[in-house]
Order: C-alpha cells, then sequence, then structure tokens
C-alpha cells in the first residue's frame, strides 16, 4: 500500500530523442528546460516514461529514415510519442503529413522550434504536476552538452533558396534573436561554467538583417543586432567563441581582426559547396569562387593562425567533370584546414531534383573519393607544420591512460582531437574543461598527438 502512495506522487516523466544538427540540440534543450521548470522528470529509458518526445531531423534521405526509425522504436517501447523538429514539418507524395501517413499513432506532430506547442501537446497528454519545482532549474537551462561547451543559436531560419535545400520550407525565413537577449544566455552559460560556445544558427552571417540590424541593450548599453557586434560583445566573455555556419559576406571580414586579437577563436566554418560559377549559379549560392579565394588571402594575411573548415558537394546535377576539375584546383589553391565532402543526394521537396543531367552514383562516388583523397594530403601537411609547437587545448575526456582534448582549430564531432598520455606528476593531471598547454609531437591527416608541458 506504501508502495502505491509513494507511485502516485512520483512526477510525470518523460522520455526524449534528440536527433540532426546541432541547431535542433538547441531547441531540445529549451524544450527540455521547460519540461524540467514545469516538474516533470525526465526518463532515461522508454519503459520509465510515461510519454516519449523525439525531435527528428528532415533534411537528407538518411537523417530522414533514421527520424523514422526512433519514432517506431519508440512507439513500439513506449506507446505515447509525439514528434517534433524538420521532418514534423514534412508531407509525403501525396501532400498528407508524412509522420502521421507513416505512423499514425503518435499523439501530435509540430514542426521546428515548436516549444509551446511540444508544451501544449504534452499538457494534453500527460498534465503537468501541480508544484512545478522552477528553483530546480538553472538560469542556463538543461543542456544536452558536457559541461564546458554548448551551443549559442542566434537565429532561426534563412532567406536563401538554395536548390539542394529544403531548410527555408521546414524552418521559414530567417528570425534573428536579439542581440540583448543572446548575451544574457551567452553570459548565464559562462556562469554555469561554459568555457567554450559555439555560435551557429541557418546563416551567422546575415544575423539581424532581417529586423534591420535593431538596435537591442546589453548590459544597459544600446548595441546593434549585427554580427560584428555580436562577435565584440562576445569576445568580452573571457572564454572560447567559435562561430560555425558562416556565408563569406563582405562584412566577415571585420570580424577577422578580433580573431587576431584573442578575442574570439580564429576558427570560420564556411560552407561554400562548391567554386564553379556555373555549379554555384544551379545551387542558387551567394557567392562565387574568384572572391572566396580572394577573400581567404585577406583573412589569412589578417590572422596567421586562423583554421578554416568547409563542405562540399560533388555529383551535384548537371556537374560536369571540367566543374570538378575546378573544384579541385580551388582545394588545392585554398589549401583549407578541414573538409567535409558530400555525395549529392537528392531531398525530398528540393528544386534540385528538377535539373536536368543528373550525375550517376559512382561518379558522384568516385568524385567525392578523389577530391577527400586531395583533402587528406593538404590536412596533413597543414597539421605536420603543428608539430613542435606548443598548443591551447581545451579537455573533453579522460581515463588513467589518456587525454582526449581539442584544440582552437578543433569544433567538438566534427573536426580532430588532441590525444596526450596522462602525466605520472598527479599535479598535472586536467579534469575535464581544463585548459592545458600541449607540445605537439604527431600527427595524422585529423588528429594531433602531444604531451603537457609542465610551464
Amino acid at each position: 500500500m506504501q508502495e502505491k502512495a509513494n507511485s502516485a506522487k512520483r512526477p510525470p516523466s518523460v522520455g526524449f530523442v534528440s536527433l540532426g544538427c546541432p541547431k535542433a540540440l538547441v531547441d531540445s534543450e529549451r524544450i527540455l528546460t521547460q519540461l524540467k521548470v514545469e516538474g516533470y522528470e525526465v526518463a532515461p529509458t522508454y519503459e520509465g516514461a510515461d510519454l516519449i518526445v523525439v525531435n527528428t531531423c528532415g533534411f537528407i534521405d538518411s537523417a530522414v529514415q533514421e527520424s523514422l526509425d526512433a519514432i517506431g522504436e519508440a512507439i513500439h517501447a513506449n506507446g505515447k510519442v509525439i514528434v517534433t523538429g524538420c521532418l514534423g514539418a514534412k508531407n509525403g507524395d501525396e501532400g498528407k503529413n508524412l509522420i502521421t501517413t507513416l505512423h499514425p499513432k503518435v499523439l501530435a506532430v509540430t514542426g521546428p522550434h515548436a516549444t509551446e506547442e511540444v508544451m501544449q501537446a504534452v499538457h494534453t497528454h500527460l498534465p503537468k504536476p501541480h508544484d512545478p519545482f522552477i528553483d530546480l532549474v538553472p538560469d542556463h537551462g538543461v543542456k544536452l552538452t558536457p559541461k564546458h561547451y554548448a551551443y549559442l543559436k542566434i537565429s532561426e531560419g534563412c532567406n536563401h533558396r538554395c536548390t539542394f535545400c529544403i531548410i527555408p520550407d521546414m524552418r521559414g525565413d530567417l528570425v534573428s534573436r536579439p542581440i540583448g537577449e543572446v548575451m544574457r544566455e551567452a553570459e548565464s552559460l559562462k556562469k554555469s561554467g561554459v568555457k567554450e560556445l559555439l555560435v551557429v544558427s541557418q546563416d551567422t552571417s546575415a544575423y539581424g538583417v532581417d529586423i534591420k540590424y535593431r538596435t537591442d541593450f546589453v548590459n544597459g548599453r544600446p548595441v546593434k543586432t549585427q554580427f560584428q557586434q555580436l562577435a565584440e560583445e562576445l569576445g568580452q566573455l573571457g572564454i572560447w567563441v567559435r562561430m560555425h555556419y558562416v556565408y563569406p559576406y563582405p562584412h566577415v571580414d571585420r570580424v577577422v581582426p578580433l580573431m587576431a586579437e584573442g578575442k574570439i577563436l580564429p576558427y570560420l566554418d564556411i560552407p561554400f559547396q562548391h567554386s564553379h560559377p556555373d555549379v554555384l549559379k544551379r545551387m542558387k549560392r551567394p557567392a562565387s569562387g574568384e572572391r572566396n579565394i580572394e577573400r581567404i588571402r585577406a583573412w589569412r594575411d589578417a590572422c596567421p593562425d586562423i583554421t578554416l573548415r568547409s563542405t562540399f558537394i560533388t555529383g551535384f546535377p548537371g556537374e560536369t567533370e571540367a566543374e570538378f576539375e575546378h573544384l579541385l584546383a580551388f582545394i588545392e589553391e585554398a589549401q583549407l584546414d578541414r573538409v567535409g565532402v558530400f555525395a549529392y543526394s537528392p531531398v525530398d521537396g528540393a528544386k534540385a531534383n528538377e535539373l536536368p543531367n543528373p550525375v550517376p552514383e559512382e561518379v558522384k562516388e568516385e568524385r567525392r573519393a578523389r577530391l577527400m583523397a586531395l583533402q587528406e594530403t593538404i590536412s596533413l601537411v597543414r597539421n605536420q607544420a603543428k608539430i613542435g609547437k606548443t598548443l591551447q587545448v581545451i579537455v573533453d575526456e579522460t581515463d588513467d591512460e589518456g587525454i582526449v582534448a581539442r584544440s582552437a582549430a578543433d569544433a567538438p564531432e566534427i573536426d580532430g582531437n588532441v590525444f596526450i598520455p596522462m602525466p605520472e606528476n598527479p599535479a598535472l593531471r586536467p579534469k575535464v574543461g581544463d585548459f592545458v598547454s600541449v607540445e605537439i609531437d604527431d600527427c595524422d591527416e585529423h588528429d594531433l598527438w602531444g604531451s603537457i608541458t609542465e610551464h
């Protein structure tokens, strides 16, 4: 009888599955924070939850399938499932919602960045407790990343209409958060122990253009909601700040000196996607290859230590061998530090599907392999240049045998690592989140190896 009474007092619990990109991860953190604020428990297993929320990704076919599989697994294991995220906004061939068509047992479906709608669905199917435990939730909310780094989402949506992408259809046009709100979140994260902020959005360098760079207030000071102003404000926090998804607009040049001064990390994640003007035109990308090479040279002149990462697509519809050779020449000349390469994959609803002259699968893959082989030789040479140097790194993992860390050139989960043997001297053994100085003594094309210096 006592066991039943205790069970009756147990707060309702919600299980959570988060899929997709860092921007979706931030959406998950906001929903989880609201759940905790309202007194819900977060269950670690399907079986221990009263209800499951699945945050989905719908960008490419493999991500769609992963999301659909996760929904099916949750329904099978638990039975009560709410779906949110990009896939929730996607329709099938007959114009009906894809998820409810394939998984009619789901309780509710919402699109991305829909915290309020998700909570309404949770309230409908799992009423909230009477006494919210607001004091149990820290100011910075619930984080799904390790304590020492966090993603800072500055906007939603995108104003571009790249033909291979359906993100604007799922997430809408650009909507920038006021800079005062962004900075309050950044300061709260720093107070909670975060030592590295990863700035993310669909188009980081367009920040504020939708609201005409409206002035907001940061600690009582008027500041414009604009990319350069944001970089300057974040650069005053005294922690690592890493910029992702930065289109190479001219005003980005004005942020590079902040990197040279050590205010923000000398790191730019720029999704070039291709170099040939005709391919870029078919992609409807807001850039041209010639200007990008000039800009890269100027960035390196202003900040010799800058790390440049990018992504490229091989086998885009109509890509000729000559256009691909142009891309290889660009890669050779640009000497980028980090490159991700994807063979073109059709996305349901993307305009690129209507383009003529699709490239055969084997040619897409062969070009991807050729580009990656070239880039690996470049990355190896650039890493070899670090041998003998001492770098500041942040520690991500430790055990008795060694340490996994990252340098300023390495974003978590997408770039390389720095592997370090655990020092015998206990005084030199770092904790996760510590910064240490490491002398580099070996490398491959992705990672570095080194030892902690004693000074």
